[in-house]
């Protein structure tokens, strides 16, 4: 067996651990390896294929993998749940004052109360969701 299929088998067998860790750790070192492969095919010295494959895994590790850890696993600033609901608007159902109310938001009715005390929202008002409380919606009307 060669040494740039090794090189290439080792790489196949990290890339598909990384499926089960999903650090993007192993991802790098299949990286790494499959650049060891390419330094064998082109060289021939295990030596040169070695420091090719450490400087390659070492640099993809240190450069590109923060970047993907921040961009894939950090969601890259993408709001889910209701946190996606917050400075979204809202068109009054039922008049809403600081205690109850209704409003559609995001094709839904939601239970809402106006986010400062003694205010009342008329229906067909514009608001915007300020906050998310339990299952209401806090809103204040648009300017």
């Amino acid at each position: 067996m060669t040494p740039a299929l090794v090189w290439l088998i080792v790489a196949i067998v990290l890339m598909a651990a990384e499926v089960l860790s999903g650090d993007f750790f192993l991802l790098m070192l299949g990286l790494g390896a499959l650049f060891g492969a390419g330094a064998a095919l082109i060289t021939g010295n295990i030596i040169v294929d070695a420091v090719v494959f450490a400087v390659a895994s070492g640099a993809l590790i240190f450069l590109a993998r923060p970047a993907l850890k921040r961009r894939f696993l950090a969601g890259a600033g993408h709001r889910t749940n209701t946190e996606a609901l917050i400075g979204a608007r809202a068109v009054v159902v039922s008049v809403v004052d600081d205690h109850a109310g209704r409003v559609k938001l995001a094709g839904d009715v939601w239970s809402a109360r106006s986010v400062a005390d003694g205010q009342r929202i008329e229906p067909g008002t514009t608001v915007t969701v300020v906050e998310i409380a339990g299952a209401t919606a806090v809103v204040a009307p648009e300017p």
